[in-house]
């Protein structure tokens, strides 16, 4: 199959998942508004605590707000895979997986269709913070996109990943929830990275969503725990796992 035919079949993917985006406005009012909800709720009452202020050195709701922008995208991307159940029982899948393209191509579709739903409710959030008083640049607003379109790529591919394997809704829910939260809760979204006991410390480590995180942090507000250039490369490499990870998950996947 050539590049042409295989990138026609990338953008029939792709632009299904769009339409499909486009028919569920709910999806968009639940994803931008969950996270300002938790935005106002931690960012008022934690942040009326003194000691709080004082720790993320500034005010403590812009301290929070990336979080909640890599919040948004690992909500959205994940619950993606949940369309990969309901394609198999509609049988659309099956009519996918038995074309020409290639498993590889088919993934790549459904993969960059999932990261347009979750970074148009991304952005849409980017966009009310300037509203917020978020201290936003031209480079700043810029640089965010570029970060969250890269963490979004990893955790479109792991929702895909889990629907390739579930065969009920259910199923699905329940393993992404035991993923999603440590997820966010571990990523350093609600606290400072730098005063944690270690064996905290050791857990955001070793989540990728710390690094994007800490990333948006720097640009946004100036604030980081690492260097911004290890914290990309982290999820650049993130990424390239998974998306391994994601062909090979859809080469084995049954009709």
């Amino acid at each position: 199959m050539n590049i042409k035919k295989k990138l026609k079949a990338i953008y029939a993917l792709w632009y299904r998942e769009f339409k499909v985006f486009l028919r569920e406005k709910s999806r968009v009012v639940s994803a931008v508004f969950l996270p300002l909800f938790w935005y106002f709720i931690f960012g008022g009452g934690i942040g009326s605590i003194g000691a709080v202020n004082s720790s993320v050195s500034g005010n403590y709701q812009h301290f929070i707000f990336p979080g909640f922008l890599a919040m948004t995208v690992i909500f959205t991307a994940l619950f993606n895979g949940a369309y990969m159940i309901w394609d198999k029982k509609i049988d659309f899948l099956k009519e996918v997986l038995i074309a020409p393209p290639s498993r590889t191509t088919i993934f790549v579709g459904k993969m960059i269709g999932g990261m347009t739903d979750a970074l148009m409710q991304a952005y849409i959030l980017l966009f009310i913070g300037i509203f917020l008083g978020i201290p936003f640049t031209p480079r700043s607003i810029l640089l965010s996109m570029v970060i969250l379109a890269i963490l979004a790529a990893g955790l479109v591919s792991i929702g895909l990943i889990i629907g390739s394997f579930m065969e009920s809704p259910e199923g699905f829910g329940l393993i992404s929830s035991f993923i999603i939260y440590p997820l966010f809760l571990l990523s350093g979204a609600l606290y400072p990275l730098d005063k944690l006991p270690g064996w905290l410390k050791t857990l955001t480590r070793i989540d990728p969503v710390t690094y994007a995180v800490d990333a948006l942090r720097h640009v946004i507000i100036g604030v980081s725990s690492m260097p911004l250039a290890f914290d990309v490369s982290v999820v650049i490499g993130f990424d390239i796992v998974l998306i391994v990870a994601g062909t090979w998950a859809f080469n084995r996947m049954k009709l």
